[in-house]
């Protein structure tokens, strides 16, 4: 660490090219979002302040700002799956032009000395389309200029303990190469070390609570928790603790890593902490092993004072018995494989209803479903996106109960 603070703050010329180019420079970045939730992603950094524009665009929102602006992205996007800052924009119809192209890349402005990085290639339309060959032109180019520029980058070579991804998009014989930003995917918060079966991504139940309304201060009931994805951030977002608060980021090995600013934005988040005096988040399941493995990350994270796990069945239990008031409601039922044939999903669904329109009448609700049908003939009115859930098609209905 102190390595690169020497560098990033020091006066030679490298350090110079670092600021001048990277810190100083307002740049464009590209957040991914899952398809359907990019508007959810657009208003998240609208409220970040982040400078304009923002545009939301298939599979996510491109915007502008400081590096600052991408470290504030990483740490407070809760619907974001990662942040890519864009480097280099050139059209390219034949390979020795690509390889021309990727070589004048100034690389070590952005990557570690001895980064050997990840390369993900997609192509349409391109006369380039091989994503094998043109990952191999990128990742020989950077060594090339790597190793060229290593006496210039002096001691202080980066961290190697951040991998990095390079990612690369051909569209219409133009690419676009942009360095990830994030490493891991953001859905994975830091929180959760044990995992269940059918999980949702964080990120998509972030969405889903936003698009239900869920604002964090209200009781949020979770009655078929499984693994706890809907509560635990329903309980981030009760606290306004940002989801990327435990996690460590691919740009925490970059040349132009800042760890004094990045150690600030990180204080100024923890003193923005909202205190809950009494528990708002209410998760219960079935399965007793969920409810264990659940309480043991909610004690591990710190919000045992937020979320209250209590092994149960749905149709049994009122939100009169927890809360005054109402809330939100958000169900992610095992359909499918988890539950048996399409007719017994069928059933469960249609007695989910039910028990909604009886016990939940003016609540918020967030309700997945494995078919659109069931979705349309939900009793329920409110929005409708369809999106992947570990490969397979579903439907989230957010909206009210009335």
């Amino acid at each position: 660490m102190a390595d690169q603070r020497t560098r990033v703050n020091g006066n030679s010329p490298f350090a110079k090219r670092v600021r001048r180019h990277v810190v100083g420079r307002v740049r464009t970045y590209f957040a991914v979002a899952a398809p359907g939730f990019e508007p959810v992603l657009a208003e998240e950094l609208q409220r970040l302040e982040c400078k304009k524009p923002v545009e939301a665009v298939p599979g996510g929102v491109v915007f502008e700002g400081p590096l600052v602006d991408c470290y504030l992205a990483n740490l407070h996007l809760r619907t974001a799956g990662r942040v890519l800052l864009r480097i280099d924009a050139f059209k390219a119809t034949r390979f020795d032009r690509l390889e021309g192209r990727l070589a004048e890349i100034p690389w070590e402005l952005y990557l570690p000395a001895k980064a050997v990085p990840t390369v993900s290639v997609t192509a349409k339309r391109s006369r380039l389309r091989h994503s094998d060959a043109i990952a191999e032109r990128a990742i020989l180019a950077i060594r090339r200029r790597l190793e060229q520029m290593a006496g210039e980058m002096g001691d202080g070579q980066g961290t190697e303990g951040f991998p990095q991804r390079l990612y690369i998009r051909a569209m219409a014989d133009v690419f676009t190469v942009s360095v990830d930003s994030s490493g891991e995917n953001l859905y994975k918060r830091g929180l959760k070390t044990l995992g269940g079966p059918a999980p949702i991504r964080e990120t998509l139940a972030a969405a889903a609570l936003k698009l239900a309304g869920y604002s964090g201060r209200e009781p949020l009931i979770d009655p078929m928790c499984g693994t706890g994805a809907f509560s635990l951030e329903g309980a981030l977002m009760a606290a306004n603790i940002p989801p990327g608060m435990f996690r460590t980021f691919a740009f925490m090995g970059w040349p132009s890593f800042l760890p004094r600013r990045w150690e600030h934005l990180k204080r100024e988040a923890a003193a923005a902490r909202r205190r809950v005096p009494e528990p708002l988040v209410f998760a219960s399941d079935l399965r007793k092993p969920a409810c264990n493995m659940l309480e043991q990350t909610v004690r591990q994270s710190g919000l045992s004072g937020i979320i209250q796990v209590a092994a149960g069945d749905f149709f049994g239990f009122k939100p009169d018995q927890v809360v005054q008031g109402k809330g939100a409601v958000v169900l992610n039922p095992p359909y499918g494989g988890r539950l048996g044939t399409v007719q017994e999903s069928d059933v469960l669904f249609r007695e989910i209803c039910r028990k909604l329109r009886s016990d939940y009448r003016g609540w918020k609700l967030a309700l997945i479903t494995p078919r659109e049908g069931l979705v349309r003939d939900a009793p329920f009115s409110g929005r409708i996106i369809p999106f992947r859930h570990g490969g397979d098609r579903r439907w989230l209905l957010a909206g009210r109960i009335v």
